[in-house]
């Protein structure tokens, strides 16, 4: 068993450069990874790596990132990691989260269980055809009480899931609050102003290069300009 003493210690209180973010999003990983853990106090690089489904190596240079680790034995603290990574990730504040548009997928994502048990609350959901109904237990409100109470939600990460023609009107509600991180999941691509982080959630384009994938795992041969080259 390893002790106490035998644990890296993170003395960094900071990332000392910049995280790319492929790491922010293994990240991620880790910490879902650490989450679902037996409990435990301790684990090694190895074990973390493995049921995060990364290399060691990839791992411990992840975690590099976010600050300096100590190099006795061969294992992390498993609370003060998981503090760490929440930390750099900024959910271990409960950070809002507002969704506008509650048609069914907004509903599916508001009753999702996995927001709070990551470190997000739902803070707002707006609609303007399903006002007074509660979804995850809160009550969805008209457009225009967004934008009369921005003080409501400053810091929130805005969620889009309406219809494809309404989604630019509604990034530019999120903005208009200040709201400068939005997860898309209309299908409209949209052209955010400077300073607003937009991330976009395809399905559907994630299906179809699942779908390619397969295709070409069943018919290894290449295609060129129409004929197949064996």
């Amino acid at each position: 068993m390893t002790s106490a003493a035998d644990v890296p210690v993170i003395v960094g209180a900071a990332p000392s450069r910049s995280i790319p973010d492929a790491t922010v999003a293994r990240l991620s990983i880790y910490l879902r990874a650490i989450e679902e853990l037996e409990a435990c106090d301790v684990i090694s690089s190895q074990a973390l790596a493995a049921a995060s489904g990364v290399s060691s190596a990839k791992l411990r240079k992840d975690l590099s990132y976010l600050g300096s680790f100590g190099t006795r034995g061969v294992g992390y603290d498993i609370d003060a990691l998981r503090e760490r990574i929440g930390a750099v990730l900024g959910v271990d504040d409960h950070r809002g989260v507002v969704i506008v548009g509650v048609g069914n997928l907004g509903h599916a994502i508001a009753g999702y269980s996995g927001l709070a048990a990551r470190g997000f609350q739902l803070t707002g959901l707006f609609d303007v055809d399903h006002v007074g109904e509660i979804v995850g237990g809160v009550t969805v409100r008209p457009l225009d009480e967004l934008r009369a109470h921005p003080e409501r939600y400053a810091g929130a990460i805005g969620i889009i899931a309406t219809p494809a023609h309404a989604a630019a009107d509604a990034l530019d509600l999120l903005v208009e609050v200040g709201i400068s991180a939005v997860l898309n999941f209309a299908t409209a691509v949209l052209d955010p102003p400077p300073g607003i982080d937009v991330r976009k959630v395809d399905l559907a384009s994630e299906l179809q290069i699942l779908s390619f994938r397969e295709r070409h795992r069943a018919v290894p041969a290449a295609i060129d300009g129409g004929e197949v080259i064996s």
